[in-house]
């Protein structure tokens, strides 16, 4: 007599590979630019938000204006806005690194390897650059 289908497919499922599961990878940075591209895209939904709360405020009046841009001022506004800046740039220069994959470029490990380090030190610099720029001509936010 014939196993059930339900204890056959068991036993299929049962002598598959287990899928690897992230801790059991070993890290790399082209790994961690895949993740924080989507981290960062999610980020930037988050300052989305922040900027229609700032244009609902903009068109709220003087003292809503200066209450939202009170707290985007606060040091922990500014390190929200310092984060969101730091999302923005990664997630542009990551998106160009696709573009370059979409036309069948870069995929050599050591290509992949250095151009995720290029990004990340963009991300870096840019947020640097801007910010520094930004406080010291008295912007802030």
């Amino acid at each position: 007599m014939s196993e059930s289908p339900t204890t056959d497919a068991a036993a299929r499922a049962a002598d598959r590979p287990l899928s690897p599961h992230i801790l059991a990878w070993r890290w790399h940075v082209t790994m961690a630019t895949s993740i924080l591209h989507r981290l960062t895209g999610a980020a930037l939904y988050v300052g989305a938000l922040i900027l229609v709360g700032w244009a609902l405020a903009l068109a709220s009046g003087p003292d809503a204006y200066d209450l939202y841009a009170g707290a985007l001022g606060s040091p922990l506004g500014l390190i929200v806005l310092i984060g969101l800046s730091l999302c923005l740039f990664f997630h542009l220069a990551n998106g160009i690194r696709h573009l370059v994959w979409d036309f069948g470029r870069g995929f050599a490990p050591k290509t992949a390897d250095a151009t995720a380090w290029l990004v990340l030190a963009i991300a870096v610099a840019a947020t640097v650059a801007l910010w520094a720029w930004l406080l010291l001509r008295g912007g802030g936010a």
